[in-house]
């Protein structure tokens, strides 16, 4: 992996990432406009599984909005999100809420770089790979990076949060 670029323009997680001094690399890919599953449509045309590419969901607990980062390849387990928040229920947040709070557009929202800074879960299957994939902030781009430097910069929590299959 090679260090981004320095300078120049970028999406807010690009510029988190830069600033922080931390590896990755971005994957463009062709967005198409009629896809409706952003991160199936990510890891198949960079030919990565599903399982190493994690979507960004924001969801409503009790204290607000907060963001749960789980593999493309399964479902937030919306009560073990809300367990892992200290929550007693969670339930997915209206998208132009989601739009206006983080400043991404659904299909392109990272958990890098939102207007305010949100709770973070990333789903503990991140830790057994060297390095996944997730949203650069806009449709057809992707960060490639080791999963610890998503959970620092997010100051995120990592949890099961995730039904797979």
């Amino acid at each position: 992996m090679s260090k981004a670029k320095k300078g120049g323009t970028g999406t807010p997680a690009t510029v988190a990432l830069t600033g922080a001094k931390v590896e990755f690399t971005l994957h463009p890919y062709d967005h198409d406009a009629n896809a409706q599953a952003y991160g199936e449509e990510a890891a198949d045309a960079l030919g990565v599984p599903y399982d190493r590419i994690f979507k960004t969901l924001v969801a409503e607990v009790e204290s607000g909005l907060a963001v749960a980062v789980v593999p493309v390849a399964g479902k937030l387990d919306l009560k073990a999100f809300a367990s892992a928040l200290k929550s007693k229920r969670a339930a997915m947040a209206e998208a132009a809420k989601v739009e206006r709070v983080t400043g991404y557009v659904v299909g392109g929202i990272s958990p890098l770089g939102q207007r305010k800074r949100l709770p973070t879960v990333v789903d503990a299957s991140a830790l057994e790979f060297e390095t996944i994939y997730f949203s650069a902030g806009k449709r057809g781009l992707q960060i490639e990076t080791a999963p610890a430097n998503l959970v620092d910069l997010a100051g995120a929590i990592t949890a099961p949060i995730a039904k797979l299959g």
